[in-house]
């Protein structure tokens, strides 16, 4: 009949929809990952190669404004509300899928620096949260300004540079977070993986571990700009690659903290799944959920030189502070009562 007919054609509409945003969403992910790995070094490369032919000049030209925009990563960078809302994060949130939870308002009369936690191979849930707007995160704290910290390393690659800046990324180093919190006005929101490259080595399924003990420079940072601390912890962060765990004392972690010490990023061997299925390997990650939670401000005093003793004393109450917003959601966001979050 042709009600029949019309709900035949229907559902096939809705298969053949439910296909393509599959399809989208892997591609979204995809050209992120390989932005991730390979995006710098292709540019450097494809612009030495254009010095070399008849177009010249227009590297010559981007090489120029290279050198008069050198600093600009240093003073906030440059970004675009546009490419921020790009529909392809949205796909790449759906994914997964990336959820931010709210837990308290922040005031735009402040200042703060987030710590995020775990850093898991390549930060999926602070990229999609904070470096886009796919979780809403403007409309979650309206008037806050998120800036999400990377290797400064990144800001020396051309092309790249310019696309980290457009969503919102800075050098995590001292000047680029000096000049946001003293400089920038109020309501800014640095965004840290505390644990960084460091982390990275220990994630893996199942494990819910963080390197904090003695990473206390970002707590020495905002107590000197009075900027207030808020833990940050992403349930599923770890989940999304399954990786190859060296040893302390084995030639492949000596090999990883070599590049780490130089280099400023430790290699890892890992593997998602594949392109074209989800049962072999491959370098997208595994569609598994990821939600990042908020945690409750923690207000700091602004002293200009603070002393070991204050250092110690705020990095103290901050590593309590996340224990007990892990406590408080794990069981909501799938894992047991029984599980404890390691603090190295």
């Amino acid at each position: 009949t042709g009600s029949n007919i019309l709900s035949a054609l229907q559902d096939l509409f809705w298969l053949l929809k439910s296909k393509v945003e599959k399809q989208l969403q892997i591609i979204s992910v995809l050209q992120w990952v390989l932005t991730f790995l390979i995006m710098g070094i292709a540019c450097t490369l494809i612009l030495m190669y254009i010095l070399c032919t008849d177009c010249w000049a227009i590297a010559a030209l981007y090489l120029a404004w290279l050198v008069f925009d050198w600093n600009t990563p240093k003073k906030g960078g440059r970004r675009s509300q546009w490419v921020r809302n790009w529909a392809i994060w949205r796909y790449f949130r759906d994914y997964f899928p990336i959820r931010l939870v709210k837990t308290h308002n922040l005031l735009t009369t402040r200042n703060y620096i987030f710590g995020y936690h775990p850093h898991g191979i390549m930060g999926l849930g602070a990229f999609c949260n904070f470096s886009t707007e796919a979780t809403g995160v403007s409309q979650k704290f309206p008037g806050i300004r998120p800036y999400l910290a990377t290797l400064a390393g990144n800001f020396r690659m051309p092309i790249l540079r310019d696309y980290l800046m457009s969503g919102g990324i800075c050098p995590v180093n001292r000047d680029s977070i000096d000049y946001i919190l003293s400089k920038n006005g109020n309501g800014n929101a640095i965004i840290i993986v505390v644990g960084g490259a460091a982390e990275s080595l220990n994630c893996t399924p199942g494990k819910n571990s963080v390197t904090l003990k003695n990473r206390k420079g970002f707590v020495k940072l905002a107590l000197r700009h009075g900027a207030d601390l808020v833990p940050v912890y992403s349930f599923g962060e770890n989940e999304v690659y399954k990786q190859v765990i060296f040893e302390e004392g084995s030639w492949g972690r000596w090999v990883q903290k070599k590049f780490q010490k130089h280099i400023g990023f430790a290699p890892c061997i890992f593997h998602g799944r594949g392109l074209f299925s989800s049962t072999t390997w491959g370098l997208l990650p595994y569609s598994k959920p990821i939600t990042t939670v908020v945690g409750e401000p923690i207000t700091i005093p602004k002293i200009d030189n603070p002393s070991q003793k204050d250092v110690d004393f705020y990095h103290s109450i901050y590593v309590d502070s996340l224990i007990k917003l892990f406590d408080k959601y794990k069981s909501k966001f799938g894992l047991p009562e029984t599980e404890v979050l390691e603090v190295n």
